[in-house]
């Protein structure tokens, strides 16, 4: 088992920044695939960002590229999701997610999930 737990999340005004952050404990590692997806009520989990083991590759979502930065620290099993040029379309549940092996942008394909940190922007 894999449990994630996010933290950072919070209340900011429009063109500010969060830094928010994913620990893991259990069995996970460095070669496990780490992604955040964020979801409003009514609407589907959405894909935000990936990195992958050790850090090969990463990739955000288009909306959020230059704005959205991830990163992972293996030895704290802890990855992170700096986001800055906040909007009030960012505001949202934001969710870390695990799963051993490559990565993809469906929700469905990963195995475990933490319990979500909402993020409000203010317009």
């Amino acid at each position: 088992q894999v449990q994630l737990v996010e933290a950072g999340g919070g209340l900011v005004q429009t063109g500010g920044s969060l830094r928010l952050s994913c620990a893991a404990s259990g069995r996970t590692g460095s070669s496990y695939t780490m992604a955040w997806f964020r979801q409003v009520p009514g609407k589907e989990r959405e894909f935000v960002a990936v990195i992958t083991g050790s850090g090969g590759i990463t990739g955000h979502a288009d909306s959020m590229k230059g704005r959205f930065t991830n990163s992972r620290d293996d030895a704290k099993k802890t990855v992170y999701l700096q986001m800055n040029s906040l909007k009030p379309e960012d505001t949202a549940v934001y969710y870390c997610t695990t799963r051993p092996g490559g990565w993809g942008t469906s929700p469905g394909i990963y195995s475990y999930w933490g319990q979500g940190t909402q993020v409000t922007v203010s317009s």
